[in-house]
């Protein structure tokens, strides 16, 4: 059987494939098109995974909204035209869910070191046991005989994208019936998805091995999975029955966001990365654009640098018709390069959160800083609005849903 062969037959809704086209305007189209669903379709149906040719019951938005081709505060626009604040809720909730993992994890950022040297850890120990490397290459490889699972794994690899209930079953499934290392998982997903966030997809694997919150884990069920793949799988007698919590013995402090925000005279280039590909916010008039992307990794999976680098050179595109993108390690050559052709000193680009760009952004200002020039980082308003109330659990940014929008100005108090 294909991924896609007679899985779902029975159902009796139309087919719905999404395409995940690295533009701006496929984003919107597919806004566009489920915006009308939002409300109290999405409510319902948002659990059931019926595979990648019935994407009707979720978004399927993330790929865009993760390098920010389409903005949060557009999603929230269209939804709130559509329909009333309590009926989007559920919907609205998961939005503000992705602003949750990345201002938490901005306040708390040892944790991504601390998942990178888990990481490593978990890899040498690969290198060391011949029986722990061949239970996960049977897991990467979707050969464990868990046929959900495995199922869920070719669909990852071959489309770049899972519905959100089975990542939660998949990574459940991979820690407390599979017993690998999360951060194996973790780096999984992070390889394949086109839509992987460092934050979003850390802090989801942490919650279900039960460290983002304290000893609350996720198991998956069998029955859980039959009711929501509508009788597609069932793998009853196959999963953990039991799911205790993982242990990390690493202290985690608070950081205080710092959200001041540069302030830059005279011309400047513009710097776009992955992290940000609508930009505008930060410079609506440089000299230039410059796009910068870092080399596929022999380890990434094409179809996830595919879409950072057209997401990249969309955004260049729109920006500039003189802009240009340049794969590269060497960020800094390329950027002094460009810096001197539109004669400026002055580099502007989007905040980029805790994860691998910050990382290079850091190198890139200080390398920068002995060439005379500067790179200020500009945080997008969404963030600053947001993040301050991520100093905790989504209960207590939840409570401030209300208020944000109405600040966000998508939607009136009135309509509260």
């Amino acid at each position: 059987m294909t991924l896609t062969e007679d899985l779902f037959a029975d159902l009796p809704d139309h087919p719905e494939t999404v395409a995940f086209e690295p533009t701006r305007q496929a984003g919107l189209a597919r806004l566009e098109s489920f915006a009308s669903r939002t409300g109290t379709h999405y409510a319902s149906q948002r659990n059931f995974d019926l595979g990648p040719a019935q994407r009707s019951t979720v978004s399927a938005l993330s790929p865009w909204i993760r390098h920010r081709l389409i903005a949060e505060e557009e999603v929230l626009r269209q939804t709130l035209a559509r329909h009333s604040p309590s009926a989007a809720m559920k919907f609205i909730q998961e939005v503000f869910w992705r602003g949750y993992f990345k201002g938490w994890m901005q306040q708390h950022p040892s944790v991504w070191v601390s998942y990178q040297r888990g990481l490593q850890s978990a890899q040498n120990e690969l290198a060391r046991s011949v029986h722990r490397n061949v239970d996960y290459q049977s897991a990467i490889e979707g050969r464990t005989g868990i046929a959900c699972f495995d199922h869920w794994c070719l669909e990852l690899k071959t489309t770049g994208y899972l519905h959100n209930h089975a990542r939660m079953w998949f990574a459940s499934i991979w820690i407390f019936t599979l017993r690998l290392p999360w951060e194996l998982g973790a780096d999984f997903f992070l390889t394949h998805l086109i839509d992987g966030d460092p934050a979003s997809n850390t802090l989801s694997w942490r919650w279900v091995g039960g460290l983002h919150t304290k000893g609350k884990t996720y198991l998956a069920r069998p029955s859980n999975i039959a009711r929501y793949t509508q009788g597609a799988f069932d793998p009853m007698g196959q999963l953990a029955q039991s799911a205790p919590p993982l242990i990390d013995d690493q202290e985690h402090p608070f950081v205080p966001l710092n959200i001041v925000q540069p302030s830059v005279q005279g011309d400047a280039l513009l710097l776009v990365t992955e992290e940000d590909c609508q930009p505008s916010f930060v410079c609506e008039t440089p000299n230039d654009v410059l796009g910068l992307v870092l080399p596929r990794e022999p380890d990434i999976a094409e179809k996830t640098h595919a879409f950072k680098q057209g997401a990249v050179t969309d955004a260049v595109t729109r920006l500039s018709a003189q802009g240009s993108v340049v794969t590269t390690y060497d960020w800094t050559s390329a950027m002094i390069a460009a810096a001197e052709q539109a004669a400026t000193t002055q580099i502007l680009t989007a905040f980029a959160p805790v994860g691998p760009i910050t990382t290079k952004l850091e190198s890139l200002q200080r390398e920068l800083a002995m060439a005379g020039m500067t790179l200020h980082q500009q945080l997008r308003p969404y963030d600053a609005l947001i993040w301050p109330h991520a100093t905790k659990g989504f209960f207590k940014l939840k409570k401030m849903i209300p208020t944000l929008l109405t600040d966000l100005g998508v939607t009136d108090a009135k309509t509260l």
